[in-house]
């Protein structure tokens, strides 16, 4: 789910060209769902083999990450690890939404309904062990290092930002900034056209930076108070929030009580029994993460990428030596380019 902080940030857009060079830390888990959700049959099918296996996790993360190699990019993905205990409610909750979506998904079928089918079928995505396994198989084929984090994957990218190891992260939640990120890239695992939910109406997708330092400044917040902003909108760690609290006066409270304990102490807010807010500050604040990694990008493993897409999962011979082209290519003339650094 993600703390829904859209209305108060302002984003900026940004190309890719702006971010040659750059190492951006991407949130795996959220880029996998993201692969699983959109990339299906216009029933809502996802991709599969002639085996039956979904392989829409494997075609996204091949295009996206040769896209963002052939523009000059680092990525790197971060994979999560064990959830903290806090989250369990919003895991129940998210398994009971996609069940529920996966019903709503058969009778769309049943009817006739096509574009339901495929908007409830958005919803049902199940990203397992094997996918996840099956993404880092192909990310390290293709060069590409990864970072498992101990325990969130937002988390560790954030805390690679903050250390310079990262220069932005990737993900969709703005949970992010939450966790301390100086800067998250939004739309920067999908882009392009999207159809807008049952409206006969498309909008391009852009990747778009929100930058934490002008968050809190224009917010006139500190990153605590921002967290305590997400706190009573909704986190993943207390997924139904304040009732009848929204952004907006979510800020206000913040802003005049300075705390969420102090908009406690005044009786602004009802803390809910059984939740430990603290904790869930703490998370955010200090959370579990790791500095035993190493990023390092190495040429492309064409015969392995083949290997496991074409010959393992059926994928086009052709389009994928396309993009391995492009890889190529983009690889020979950088190298070509002379180093300007060396002369300041």
């Amino acid at each position: 789910m993600g703390v829904n902080l859209r209305d108060l940030v302002s984003k900026t857009p940004i190309q890719f060209e702006g971010l040659k060079d750059r190492v951006v830390g991407i949130d795996g888990y959220n880029a996998l769902y993201q692969f699983l959700a959109i990339i299906r049959q216009p029933d809502g099918t996802p991709l599969q083999d002639s085996k039956g296996r979904v392989t829409s996790h494997l075609s996204g993360t091949f295009y996206r990450t040769a896209n963002l190699l052939e523009a000059g990019i680092k990525p790197v993905y971060v994979f999560d690890g064990k959830p903290p205990e806090l989250k369990a409610a919003e895991i129940t909750k998210r398994l009971e939404a996609k069940d529920k979506a996966r019903e709503e998904y058969r009778l769309a079928i049943e009817r006739g309904d096509m574009e339901g089918a495929r908007r409830h079928a958005q919803a049902t995505s199940r990203l397992t062990k094997q996918m996840v396994e099956e993404a880092k198989q192909l990310l390290s084929a293709m060069g590409v290092p990864v970072v498992q984090a101990p325990s969130e994957g937002e988390a560790q990218a954030a805390y690679m930002n903050r250390k310079g190891d990262a220069w932005a992260t990737a993900s969709q939640d703005y949970d992010s900034l939450l966790f301390g990120a100086p800067r998250l890239v939004r739309n920067f695992a999908v882009t392009g056209r999207r159809k807008l939910p049952g409206k006969p109406v498309y909008i391009n997708i852009e990747p778009e930076m929100v930058k934490l330092e002008e968050v809190l400044a224009e917010l006139s917040l500190t990153r605590e108070q921002l967290i305590d902003v997400g706190i009573l909108l909704g986190t993943d760690f207390n997924p139904d929030g304040f009732e009848g609290i929204g952004p907006k006066k979510a800020l206000k409270i913040i802003k005049e009580a300075g705390s969420i304990k102090a908009a406690f102490e005044r009786g602004t807010v009802k803390p809910e029994d059984g939740i430990d807010y603290d904790a869930i500050r703490n998370i955010f604040l200090n959370p579990s993460v790791t500095s035993d990694y190493r990023l390092a990008w190495h040429p492309v493993d064409s015969a392995g990428v083949k290997r496991m897409l074409v010959d393992a999962f059926e994928f086009s011979l052709d389009r994928v030596d396309a993009a391995l082209s492009r890889i190529g290519t983009t690889t020979k003339e950088r190298k070509r380019q002379p180093n300007l650094d060396k002369w300041f």
